[in-house]
């Protein structure tokens, strides 16, 4: 892993220099962007957005990935390799065509609102995009995938005598499900949510084109500064703050693949 550590670290930590010396204008050494972006209504309010989004739809697609991977896991193994070929086909297609792909399925005119209207009869404009809808609509279906890794591998790691022994004590399937198979899947559960809300909190491309002028999240507010503002050095400032964040909700994370480990 060394050489491939070498080369991302090299990639990736200069440019992070960079932007963290930006955010400080340089050698002068300012913190006064960093305070003005703390105390702006505008950053507090994609701030807001930005956890609120990330919270639910990590939420929602725990949920959803939960009950598909406790499906993967009861099929045989044959059958299990054929249907995580179809959750991962997700990875295989650009998030830009998946987010077009969404306009159209969601759209005012799409197949959403196409098939409603033909079922009650008359004209169904249901505003499925450029809102919160849309936007947790994307980020879920992104999400999920990721999520349903590591819960399938705790899944399938819990041995099958215990599932037996307690069937054979009585126990009913409920009662299985919430005493063997939801403590022992909580690994996997812990690992994929913090993975999907670390990643969810650098979202761009999908509340830039499925979610509304105030759904916008805070990489959304970074390129308004870096483009729009042409204000680099608060771009840099938020910037810092994103990538502290995503630290301090990773670092749970990676103490506990340590401890694993």
């Amino acid at each position: 892993m060394s050489p491939a550590t070498m080369i991302a670290v090299a990639i990736v930590v200069p440019p992070l220099l960079y932007v963290l010396f930006t955010s400080v204008h340089g050698s002068v050494f300012s913190l006064a962007d960093f305070d003005a972006v703390l105390t702006s209504n505008l950053f507090r309010q994609t701030l807001s957005t930005t956890l609120f989004v990330a919270g639910l739809s990590s939420l929602l697609s725990l949920l959803l990935g939960f009950i598909l991977a406790l499906h993967l896991a009861s099929q045989p193994a044959r059958r299990r390799r054929f249907l995580m070929i179809l959750v991962l086909l997700p990875f295989w297609t650009s998030a830009l065509v998946k987010c077009f792909a969404f306009m159209i399925i969601l759209g005012r005119d799409g197949i959403v609102n196409t098939v409603l209207s033909w079922i009650f009869h008359t004209k169904v404009q249901l505003p499925l995009v450029l809102n919160m809808v849309g936007l947790l609509f994307g980020m879920t279906s992104f999400q999920v995938p990721i999520v349903v890794l590591p819960i399938l591998a705790s899944l399938l790691a819990i041995d099958g005598a215990l599932y037996r022994a307690a069937a054979i004590m009585g126990a009913k399937p409920a009662r299985i499900f919430w005493t063997i198979t939801v403590p022992m899947s909580l690994p996997g559960v812990f690992a994929g949510l913090l993975s999907i809300f670390v990643m969810s909190l650098g979202a761009f491309i999908v509340p830039g084109l499925l979610g509304g002028p105030q759904d916008h999240m805070l990489s959304n507010l970074v390129n308004f500064y870096n483009r729009e503002v042409l204000d680099w050095p608060k771009a840099s400032a938020i910037s810092v703050v994103l990538f502290g964040m995503a630290l301090i909700f990773a670092a749970p994370l990676a103490l506990w693949r340590r401890r694993k480990v």
